[in-house]
């Protein structure tokens, strides 16, 4: 047993002392922030770009109605003369109205060189859907009728409260338990497949450096992959330890600053409760009691639980692939397989985030080569104890099995040399006493 502890510790020091180790560590969170605010940053950023546009109006009803834009100017033109069609004028489009359109659609074409930017056509469709809907509106004779739609126009959404099992009730949100679902499934498939592949690839290596034959003449093979194996899992909990304590920090440094200045609405709100006139919720304040109603310190410890599961599952099987194979081309066809199956059970979860507990999201979540995938997308939905206890037996006595049976190949495979094995081998392997 100390020498697997050995086998650990080589491991984990050997790979967190890496640069790449502690670039990525370090990098990854930052990436992951800016990932989120350069697109809010980028939207915020106003483009000056204008586009003059020629507007030749057959029917004499439209060139009132197409006025100036911030960013489309319109000239009326009589006619499409060769210098309008010109590639050289100074129009980007060409804007021609044959025929009155709330009759015929089909009357008003843009022509232009090059693909027509998307802000000529949502302005000029905007102006003429409305001229459309007024004429059409007009031909029922009922007095005020553009106030009477206006009035009926009716943004709702019905709240939606969770009970807990001991009776209090809780804000939830469908659509946030299921990003967050995804976002977990995304993370146990990356990381058991990043991971599961750095044991293969490191136990190739190791092979074909003609290292391993020193190593099993110390220690034993079963302890070498548990060792190898172990060693990595902590390598990876270790960067999701650090990753999730930086990303916390960006995140409160982001909300320090971005909650810095209150603006006039938050100044009200905070008169108005203090004068005790009930103000609206924000949708921040919303969002942070529908994350509040989610049980996360259980779905923490259940995403920890089903990526050591899953993870030693699946780096049982690469471990015995590597151990097989003599060259990193040779083990394609032992991967596909394996690949295969992870990525079923990726879109398995994807396809069960409308449906968390529909047939296809509760099997999956007990078949141990999908659970700990599939379900990271029903844990934030809420899952019964049994069903999760169930799925963890089943993952952790397959993982177990399948740690058991690849011991009996890596035993074997790590010094054989020189020929690619068959499945046949294989079976022998496991067979071998």
């Amino acid at each position: 047993m100390n020498k697997i502890f050995i086998v650990i510790e080589r491991e984990f020091m050997t790979r967190i002392r890496k640069k790449s180790f502690i670039l990525l560590t370090i990098l990854m969170p930052l990436l992951f922030a800016g990932v989120v605010a350069l697109p809010v940053l980028l939207s915020s950023i106003d483009n000056d770009e204008t586009f003059t546009v020629a507007l030749i109006d057959h029917t004499g009803k439209y060139a009132p109605l197409l006025k100036d834009s911030g960013k489309v100017h319109i000239v009326p033109v009589e006619e499409l003369t060769p210098d309008v069609r010109s590639k050289e004028s100074d129009y980007t489009a060409v804007i021609v109205i044959s025929r009155d359109l709330s009759q015929d659609s089909t009357g008003a074409t843009i022509y232009s060189h090059k693909e027509v930017p998307v802000d000529i056509t949502q302005y000029f469709n905007s102006v003429i859907r409305e001229d459309i809907r007024s004429a059409r509106l007009a031909t029922y004779n009922i007095p005020d009728i553009d106030r009477i739609i206006a009035a009926s126009q009716v943004d709702y959404s019905v709240p939606t409260v969770k009970w807990t099992d001991d009776g209090t009730e809780k804000k939830s949100s469908y659509e946030l338990a299921g990003v967050l679902g995804m976002v977990l499934t995304m993370l146990i498939y990356i990381f058991v497949l990043s991971y599961g592949g750095m044991v293969m690839q490191g136990v190739m290596e190791e092979k074909t450096n003609r290292i391993m034959e020193i190593m099993v003449s110390s220690v034993k093979p079963f302890q070498l992959m548990m060792g190898k194996i172990i060693g990595i899992a902590l390598v990876g909990l270790a960067q999701f330890l650090i990753w999730g304590v930086l990303i916390m920090v960006i995140m409160v440094v982001a909300g320090t600053l971005a909650g810095g200045d209150m603006d006039t609405s938050q100044a009200m709100a905070m008169a108005g409760n203090m004068q005790g006139v009930p103000m609206p919720q924000s949708p921040q304040s919303e969002l942070l009691q529908v994350i509040q109603g989610m049980n996360l310190g259980e779905i923490f410890i259940m995403f920890i639980l089903y990526f050591i599961g899953g993870y030693l599952l699946y780096a049982s099987f690469f471990a015995a692939i590597g151990a097989s194979v003599n060259e990193q081309a040779d083990s394609s066809q032992f991967m596909m397989p394996i690949v295969i199956l992870m990525i079923f059970a990726l879109y398995a979860g994807m396809f069960s985030i409308q449906n968390p507990d529909g047939p296809l999201a509760l099997w999956c979540s007990y078949i141990p080569l999908t659970s700990p995938i599939v379900m990271m997308v029903r844990l934030p939905f809420g899952v019964p104890a049994w069903q999760l206890l169930l799925s963890l037996f089943l993952l952790y006595a397959t993982a177990i099995a399948v740690v058991w049976l690849s011991a009996k190949i890596y035993r074997v495979g790590i010094l054989m040399y020189g020929r690619k094995p068959t499945p046949r081998d294989l079976i022998r392997w496991i067979r071998f006493k």
